[in-house]
């Protein structure tokens, strides 16, 4: 399939930084959320990333204006539908998941590619919200989005093989790395990373070592470039509890068990960076461990 135009529903974290790749690699982008401010906080937000990306010389002034000539915004799920590919991108809950592709099914081109950013959840579950299973997958982009080169697709059980090969064709087009995963709980990435980052939790609620010290000891021990708990804070602790539940439910292991200083935390609403606050204090000009 010839993918010409694209929706991307929800204008968070991950779905600005989806829309940029688009739209700096001339798909037509629609980009989608219920908030206003979330859409404009979106398009300031990929201004600056591609000015960034300007001002290291990886693309032009022309590219810049032309990406940002490529996106428009809507709060109207009808308007999302009529495209070549939508990729849904809101908070990573499967209730909200499944609402957002129940409500945006009837709108949809018979021919439309539907997919998923989750990081975690089922996607064969997911497919069978929707009228088009065949057509439906898995698309999880790393963060952040413009800087990350791989993209993980995931199967399942009714994928067709058209629908594969079409977003391989996309990836290749974004100038990004495909890896292929079975439909399991979290998939390959996340299978790997959350519970390196939950251990890490569990090291520091046991006293093995501070926030600090558990940090550079995987930066400077394992070569890791960011520390796992200063990771955490980075992609959100909110959403790395929601899969460690995916997995622990999904697998029924109990080495998959969320640590409870995480879910803690995330009952503080100390989520990291977003609200300035996580296994670090990010109120100041220098983030400072809170424990």
């Amino acid at each position: 399939m010839d993918i010409k135009q694209v929706s991307v529903i929800g204008a968070g974290q991950m779905g600005n930084g989806i829309a940029h790749v688009f739209a700096l690699a001339n798909y037509q982008v629609i980009l989608h959320d219920i908030s206003k401010d979330a859409l404009q906080n979106a398009l300031t937000q990929i201004d600056a990333n591609l000015t960034r990306q300007v001002s290291k010389g990886r693309i032009s002034e022309t590219d810049k204006q032309g990406a940002l000539r490529r996106i428009t915004t809507t709060c109207d799920l009808e308007n999302c539908g009529r495209v070549d590919l939508v990729i849904e991108a809101v908070t990573e809950r499967e209730s909200v998941k499944a609402a957002v592709l129940e409500d945006l099914t009837p709108h949809l081109n018979h021919d439309t590619i539907l997919t998923t950013n989750t990081s975690s959840i089922s996607i064969t579950r997911l497919a069978s919200r929707t009228d088009r299973p065949d057509r439906f997958m898995g698309f999880h982009f790393m963060n952040p989005v413009p800087v990350m080169q791989l993209v993980e697709l995931i199967r399942g059980i009714a994928t067709n093989e058209d629908t594969y090969q079409s977003l391989l064709h996309v990836v290749a087009r974004l100038d990004k790395t495909a890896a292929s995963s079975s439909d399991f709980p979290g998939f390959i990435v996340n299978r790997i990373l959350m519970p390196m980052i939950n251990e890490a939790v569990y090291a520091l609620l046991e006293g093995i070592g501070s926030v600090e010290a558990i940090d550079s000891s995987m930066r400077l021990g394992a070569n890791h470039p960011m520390g796992p708990l200063q990771l955490a804070d980075f992609i959100g602790l909110d959403t790395c509890l929601a899969i460690m539940n995916v997995l622990f439910d999904g697998l029924g292991d109990s080495k998959y068990r969320p640590c409870p200083l995480l879910t803690k935390y995330v009952e503080a609403q100390w989520l990291g960076r977003k609200t300035r606050r996580g296994f670090y204090d990010y109120s100041g000009d220098v983030p400072v461990p809170t424990r």
